[in-house]
């Protein structure tokens, strides 16, 4: 099975999302050697045989809390980086998600960005790419790393014609559930919206919360209405609407945010859900409090290979597509996610050429290792018919190979004002503060804005 023969219709973004937007959870600063003195920036040239010591500052999202295979495979690929490249020290900052993105602004405000970071696609990377604080890595295509992505992921990063940020990720999101407490109440994973309707009424009516979401973070309540208006008004719809073409007005999309506040009305999420994190949210579907959890497959570590969850736990996991909706546009098989975060190179960095070549080796390395060894699915083509994996990594990725459309998450694609507009509207509509007509308002005069 090849995830070289991925072949799906992304939208908006020349072709390419976090997810997208992973959500660990906060972790203090860390070194991941001694320090030492930064130099500058060294020649093009074969940087990394020069003996002049150079200090490569790198921050990313993984912390080891609640990210732990991730944070291990970066802790060993900057180890062997290190043991090959003596002169090389590569200093690392961990931040969670909200964090990471707060800290972001701050920095490219005075321009003193990391010498390698993590980027979002589209609309989140534009800014920076407009304030030439990112540097392109074109140049990284043509080398070692040639013709080894899955199509349709770096075209993400690119802007007028160049590259900014290589994946390291690809991601759908699917709907975790509990097969154990769907099991004790007799339940089946549902294909159609009103199936899944009766699942929420029944595990009401049990006391036992439905759907686990912490949506303080705002996000992943997009998720939700992303999925809906997919299956309501369809993916085109919803990609267009995103990008200006279509208004938010549209009939489908207005009855997309309506049954958000429905599923509120029918207690679906567990309670204070819009005061929660993504990590406390989630914490209520890993203590088995909650019977459900759509997220990223940049989860499927926490599911499938991650040690510190109970492995009574991991094999209860199981996932279902988001359902179809009686009278709907939309496909099963259209799902929400994209090119997960990628790694850039600040512009003005005084070790750039170093960081480029740290850059390559990460995401080759990373590729091999995140399969086994964390069960993410990488952005780089990898053959997996001679590797042992879980079967729920296994059933996911055949489910990525024959996906009709994908569309990037919302608040990649929008352009940062629009983005934080969408993103308080979907908390407010959640908190049932604005009207479904109101939310649509807002939506468009926000695109209208061109922000």
């Amino acid at each position: 099975m090849l995830v070289t023969g991925l072949s799906v219709a992304l939208a908006g973004c020349g072709g390419g999302s976090d997810n997208g937007n992973a959500s660990p959870s906060a972790s203090s600063a860390g070194s991941s050697s001694p320090s030492a003195s930064a130099s500058a920036s060294a020649p093009a040239s074969s940087p990394a045989s020069s003996d002049k010591k150079v200090t490569i500052n790198m921050m990313h999202l993984w912390p080891e809390g609640s990210s732990a295979q991730q944070n291990k495979i970066v802790n060993q690929i900057i180890k062997e980086y290190q043991d090959e490249h003596p002169n090389v020290t590569i200093k690392q900052e961990v931040l969670e998600n909200e964090q990471y993105k707060s800290k972001m602004k701050v920095l490219s405000a005075s321009n003193k960005l990391p010498d390698v970071g993590m980027t979002w696609a589209a609309g989140y990377l534009q800014p920076f790419v407009e304030g030439n604080l990112f540097a392109p890595v074109d140049d990284l295509l043509q080398g070692e790393l040639k013709d080894k992505f899955v199509s349709g992921t770096t075209e993400a990063y690119a802007i007028n014609g160049k590259t900014y940020a290589l994946p390291l990720e690809f991601n759908i999101t699917p709907v975790y559930y509990n097969k154990k407490i769907f099991e004790k109440y007799n339940l089946k994973a549902p294909t159609t919206y009103a199936e899944f309707q009766e699942v929420v009424k029944t595990l009401t009516q049990n006391g036992v919360a439905p759907i686990a979401l912490g949506n303080k973070d705002r996000w992943t309540g997009s998720l939700w209405y992303m999925y809906l208006a997919d299956r309501i008004a369809g993916s085109q719809t919803l990609a267009d609407a995103i990008t200006g073409k279509v208004s938010f007005k549209d009939a489908g999309l207005v009855q997309a945010a309506k049954e958000v506040q429905t599923l509120v009305d029918e207690n679906a999420f567990n309670k204070g859900f819009n005061g929660l994190s993504n990590d406390e949210g989630k914490s209520e579907f890993l203590n088995g409090k909650a019977a459900m959890y759509m997220m990223g497959t940049w989860e499927l570590p926490n599911f499938t290979t991650n040690q510190d969850i109970p492995q009574e736990f991991r094999d209860s996991v199981g996932f279902f597509k988001f359902p179809t909706v009686d009278g709907g546009k939309g496909n099963i098989d259209s799902w929400v996610g994209g090119p997960g975060v990628g790694l850039f190179v600040a512009e003005n960095s005084a070790v750039k050429e170093e960081a480029k070549s740290f850059v390559e080796y990460f995401v080759k390395r990373w590729g091999e290792q995140s399969v086994t060894d964390a069960g993410v699915i990488p952005a780089t083509k990898v053959d997996t018919a001679s590797i042992q994996l879980p079967q729920l990594y296994i059933d996911l990725l055949n489910e990525m190979n024959k996906a009709t459309s994908i569309t990037l998450f919302a608040d990649v694609q929008m352009k940062a004002s629009a983005a934080e507009t969408h993103l308080n509207q979907i908390q407010a509509l959640f908190g049932k503060a604005v009207t479904p007509d109101q939310f649509a308002d807002e939506h468009d005069k926000a695109i209208a804005a061109g922000q």
